[in-house]
């Protein structure tokens, strides 16, 4: 249970470059998202009451229209209007036939109902004409004639209603304007259908839609592509601050097995120069006692014991010297120091070692040898404590993409890769690849804990850590 919730945690995390990113994207969007609710909003509402203040305006023309054309009408009636009396029935007939005559456009006509709801005139609707409309409505509930009625004993003004366009027999909104002939209890008024203007305002409602909707998408792909920008700068920093760590991380470490190797060198000189020359010296002079003591035989014992003791020493101080900085390694190069490393491993280990070698095309520089030797080195010492090997081949050879160092035993493995990748892999790996990779070079490693398949460790050197000879007649590896 604890591993499940260390593995979900580990999921959850974000790093810390995570959380500066969300940090400055988080705000970016918050304000882009409330700029776009802003704009949208005051653009709709602009809008809107642009469209209205148009609508009003055009019915508003539509609606004086229609006044003149009622003042029309009226003008050419009145005469016989004014004259007649409210019972005369010619006078009616003749204004009946004046309005029913008096047609303009596709659709435009004047009708009269008297203020009983009888239909008297409607030119292009004669199926009205004779019959009484009182209740009458349209689809909506809107009262019609009611309403006209009531508008032309107050007199007069306008009406709207969805009616039965004579053109095409759809049903359009529809404007009238009506007034009362008080003597005759009679309602005249004309009509216009806006149903085109009803029509430019929604055309032009879905433009602004449109628009507004055009406009959120542009503010949406700015803020997309400023989030990517800075997702994008982001990653450029981070790369280039990780190649900057990386570039002073591999100089530190280069630094680090400099002052190593060149620690190591100084050691070995002291204890080859210095220790064990010091050591020679009390040798010598405990061989010059011995002689001179003659036959005194428990003395000589004692002391051939202790000369035996310090050759022992001596031997042993000049092999941590070899093994610190083996002079061969710079006097003859890397193979015969290597020839050198496995007959000296061999001879502690009583462990069978091959070495076989291929004479380089071109010389290895100091880095590499050095970095090849260790590896070398490491892995000898590690197959000794830890593989019970008794076989073991060291196979150092070029080729055309650099020098190569291949090392493999018939030990009892081990598990490699680490299946947790949390616990410490040994320091003897780790040295190894690290100055592999200083060298930009690559180490792979082949095992496998079951049965005695063995190690194999191969250590790949760049072809440019490889330099010709300075003798062409001379090839060393």
């Amino acid at each position: 249970m604890t591993a499940l919730l260390s593995r979900l945690r580990n999921m959850i995390g974000i790093s810390y470059g995570q959380k500066v990113f969300l940090l400055a994207t988080l705000p970016l969007i918050a304000a882009v998202f409330l700029i776009t609710l802003v704009v949208s909003s005051q653009s709709r509402q602009l809008a809107e009451r642009e469209i209205q203040a148009l609508e009003a305006q055009l019915i508003a023309t539509k609606r004086a229209e229609l006044q003149n054309y009622l003042s029309i009408a009226r003008t050419a009636v009145v005469n016989t209007y004014g004259r007649a009396a409210p019972d005369d029935a010619d006078a009616k007939l003749a204004v009946t036939r004046a309005l029913a005559a008096m047609l303009y456009g596709q659709d435009g006509y004047f009708f009269v109902f008297d203020y009983d709801g009888k239909n008297l005139v409607a030119p292009r609707q004669t199926h009205l004409i004779g019959k009484n409309w009182t209740g009458l409505t349209d689809p909506n509930g809107t009262a019609i004639t009611d309403e006209l009625i009531r508008i032309a004993r107050t007199g007069g003004g306008y009406h709207s209603f969805d009616w039965p366009k004579p053109s095409t027999g759809t049903t359009e909104r529809m404007i009238v304007y009506v007034n009362g002939l008080q003597d005759w209890r009679w309602v005249v008024g004309t009509g216009i259908f806006i149903g085109d203007i009803l029509e430019n305002v929604a055309a032009t409602r879905a433009d602004v839609e449109t628009r507004i909707r055009n406009t959120t998408y542009y503010i949406l792909g700015i803020a997309v592509a400023a989030l990517l920008v800075v997702f994008v700068t982001g990653i450029l920093l981070n790369l280039r601050e990780r190649r900057l760590a990386d570039a002073k991380l591999k100089q530190l470490t280069q630094r680090i097995i400099d002052a190593q190797e060149e620690e190591r060198g100084r050691v070995a000189r002291e204890l080859h120069d210095g220790i064990s020359q010091m050591l020679v010296g009390v040798r010598y002079a405990l061989e010059l006692t011995r002689r001179k003591l003659g036959g005194d035989c428990a003395v000589s014992e004692s002391l051939n014991k202790g000369i035996d003791g310090l050759g022992s020493t001596i031997q042993e101080v000049r092999r941590i010297s070899r093994d610190l900085r083996p002079g061969v390694l710079d006097d003859l190069g890397l193979g015969p120091a290597l020839q050198s490393l496995t007959d000296d491993f061999t001879a502690r280990t009583g462990i069978t070692t091959e070495f076989e070698t291929v004479v380089f095309r071109n010389r290895l520089d100091e880095e590499a040898r050095i970095a090849l030797y260790r590896i070398a080195q490491e892995a000898l010492n590690n197959i000794e404590r830890h593989a019970d090997a008794k076989n073991v081949q060291v196979v150092l050879k070029g080729h055309r993409n650099g020098g190569m160092l291949r090392i493999k035993d018939d030990g009892i493995g081990m598990i490699w890769p680490c299946p947790d990748r949390h616990q410490n892999v040994g320091l003897g790996l780790r040295n190894m690849q690290e100055r592999i990779e200083q060298l930009g070079g690559t180490l792979r490693i082949l095992s496998a804990r079951t049965g005695r398949t063995g190690t194999v460790i191969e250590a790949q050197v760049p072809l440019s850590h490889l330099l010709r000879p300075q003798n062409p007649k001379k090839e060393s590896a």
